[in-house]
């Protein structure tokens, strides 16, 4: 590794590819009770937050959630509203797969979503086909990495990565409430 460092514009690269290796980090206030998908997001939530981009992309939105649980399957309705006017629909249904796992899917989720109650936190992994035609073609695939979880308030944050051929491109940060 040390010889690397030698050649200035591939230490960076190394440190790029490797930040897109693992999931968000939980921070320490992520220690309150822990997220239960479930438990969390069923019934009427509503998120904001926003996406950033390494090319200087940061879009705000409003996610109005409806969660419903018929056991084994969790469905979540998602109604986005962005800063810019734009508005999309989608639906995640997750089904609990065992203990602490789960698999979903969503229109434009490629394949199923992995997830894992791990502890506190509930991670997920998917990939997304970001501009792609209503018949799920074309488009560029990107990775999605979430981590969820409760703060000391109890209020429930979602972060994630973003990456491209193992690259980090890309975070989201939204932050969830129950709505009246």
């Amino acid at each position: 590794m040390l010889k690397y460092l030698a050649y200035p514009f591939v230490f960076p690269l190394v440190i790029a590819l490797g930040a897109c290796a693992t999931y968000p980090g939980v921070p320490s206030d992520g220690q309150g009770q822990a997220f239960q998908l479930e438990r969390d997001l069923a019934g009427a939530t509503i998120g904001k937050g926003s996406f950033r981009a390494i090319n200087g992309t940061n879009r705000g939105f409003t996610a109005k959630l409806h969660g419903t649980w018929s056991e084994p399957t969790f469905t979540l309705v998602e109604d986005f509203f962005y800063d810019d006017g734009e508005t999309d629909k989608k639906t995640w249904v997750f089904t609990r797969i065992g203990e602490n796992r789960w698999t979903g899917t969503r229109e434009d989720v490629i394949g199923e979503a992995v997830a894992v109650q791990e502890g506190q936190v509930f991670r997920m992994e998917y990939k997304v086909a970001l501009g792609a035609d209503d018949d799920g073609s074309s488009g560029r695939v990107v990775k999605f990495r979430d981590v969820l979880y409760k703060d000391e308030n109890g209020i429930v944050r979602n972060s994630a990565t973003v990456g491209l051929y193992g690259i980090k491109v890309g975070s989201v940060d939204l932050t969830i409430e129950r709505s009246d």
